[in-house]
C-alpha cells in the first residue's frame, strides 16, 4: 500500500529535504505552505495559511487517505512568549484538519529542538537527554508535543517528537539557515580582501557544539516514523561528533582561501545590514544565481548560533538503541553543503 505523506513546512531546509527523501522512496508527498510550490512526480503542494483554521480545514479536506504527518513548520515571533499562539495554532489546525478524516493515518512527527532543553536561554545538562524534566513556560515546542500526546489517546495512530541541532542543508529564504550565514559572510569577507574572523562571544569560539545534517535528519524521521517501536517517543537526532568553532572555523577559511584573524565579537545583524549593494556587485560580477539578499542568509540566527558560549549538544544514543546508526562527518557536512552553493551559483 503507498504511503501518502503531508509535509508542513515543506520549503524550508527540513521540509526540502524530507520531501525529496521520500519522493526518492516513491512515497506520494503532498506540500504545505504559505507560498506552496510547483507539482513534480509524486510531489505535490498546496498553498495556505495554516493560522487560520477554516482555510485549513477547507483546503486539506480531501486529504483522506494520508498516512503520515510531518510537521516542520514554524513562524518567528520577536519573544518567546508570542511564539506559542502562532506555533501552536499551526500544528493545532493541520492536525484538526486532516485527523479526523484520514482513517489510514499511521503517524504525526513533530519536528522540535533544543529548545526543548531550555538550550536558548543559556547554558543547560549537557548532554541533554529525552528524559530531562521540562523548563519554566513559555514554551511551544512543549505545548505542541502536549496537544498531540493528549489527541493520540485511544487512537491507533502514533506521534513522535524529533529533537535535531542547528539543521544545515541547502535552503533559501529560510530563518534558520547557519550554512548560508557562514558562506555569504566568508564570501563578502574574501570579496572586501578581509580574513575570516568568528564574530560571536569569546567563549563561544571554545565550547563545544554537534549540528544535525538535514540528509541524516530526513533518513531518521521517516525511520522512526515507520517504526512501531519507536511512537509515542521523543528523539534526540545529532550528526554523532562534536566540534569547537576554534577548530572549525580554520577549516572553514582554507575553503574560502581566506586567512584567519582573531575572533572580533560583533553583530551580524548590525555590520552587515548595510552590505546589500555588496551583495548586488557580486552577483554581476561572478554572474551568481539573482538572490535577494534577504533571502540569502539570516544574520540573526547567527548571532545566536555564535552566541553561545556555552556547551551545546544532546545525547543521541537513544535513536541508535533503537537501530538508526547513519553517521555524518561535520566538517565534510559543511564543505560538501559550501560546495552545493557555489555550484547553484550562490556563492562565487
Amino acid at each position: 500500500m503507498t504511503k501518502k505523506a503531508v509535509i508542513v513546512g515543506a520549503n524550508g531546509i527540513i521540509g526540502s529535504n524530507l520531501t525529496a527523501h521520500l519522493a526518492a522512496l516513491d512515497w506520494e508527498v503532498v506540500g504545505l505552505s504559505r507560498s506552496g510550490g510547483n507539482t513534480s512526480g509524486n510531489v505535490s503542494h498546496i498553498a495556505v495559511d495554516l493560522l487560520d483554521a477554516t482555510e485549513a480545514k477547507a483546503k486539506l479536506a480531501h486529504l483522506t487517505d494520508v498516512t503520515h504527518i510531518f510537521y516542520a513548520a514554524y513562524q518567528d515571533r520577536p519573544s518567546w512568549a508570542e511564539l506559542v499562539p502562532p506555533n501552536l495554532a499551526m500544528l493545532v489546525n493541520v492536525v484538526n484538519a486532516i485527523e479526523p478524516v484520514a482513517p489510514r493515518l499511521e503517524h504525526i512527527s513533530l519536528m522540535q529542538g533544543y529548545k526543548v532543553y531550555g538550550a536558548h536561554l543559556g547554558p543547560f545538562k549537557t548532554p541533554a537527554r529525552e528524559s530531562d524534566a521540562n523548563h519554566m513556560p513559555p514554551e511551544f515546542n512543549i505545548d505542541q508535543q502536549d496537544f498531540l500526546e493528549a489527541l493520540q489517546k485511544g487512537k491507533r495512530w502514533t506521534w513522535s517528537a524529533l529533537r535535531p541541532s542547528v539543521v544545515i542543508g541547502f535552503a533559501l529564504g529560510n530563518p534558520m539557515n547557519l550554512a548560508s550565514v557562514i558562506a555569504v559572510y566568508a564570501s563578502m569577507s574574501k570579496e572586501l580582501g578581509i580574513p575570516l574572523r568568528f564574530p560571536g562571544k569569546p567563549g563561544a569560539y571554545d565550547s563545544l557544539l554537534e549540528m544535525t545534517d538535514a540528509g541524516l535528519l530526513a533518513r531518521a524521521t521517516v525511520f522512526i516514523a515507520t517504526n512501531p517501536r519507536c511512537g509515542n517517543q521523543a528523539f534526540n537526532i545529532n550528526n554523532g561528533d562534536l566540534f569547537r568553532w576554534s577548530e572549525m572555523w580554520p577549516k572553514i577559511a582554507r575553503f574560502f582561501d581566506l586567512e584567519v584573524a582573531p575572533p572580533l565579537p560583533m553583530s551580524l545583524n548590525v555590520i552587515m545590514a548595510d552590505k546589500e549593494d555588496l551583495w548586488k556587485q557580486m552577483i554581476e560580477k561572478h554572474d551568481l544565481a539573482k538572490t535577494p539578499y534577504n533571502d540569502v542568509s539570516s544574520w540573526s540566527f547567527g548571532d545566536a548560533v555564535f552566541g553561545w558560549d556555552y556547551d551545546f549538544f544532546a545525547d543521541g544514543t537513544k535513536l541508535r538503541r533503537a537501530g538508526f546508526h547513519d553517521y555524518v562527518d561535520t566538517e565534510e557536512m559543511f564543505m560538501r553543503v559550501f560546495s552545493d552553493l557555489r555550484e547553484r551559483g550562490i556563492i562565487p
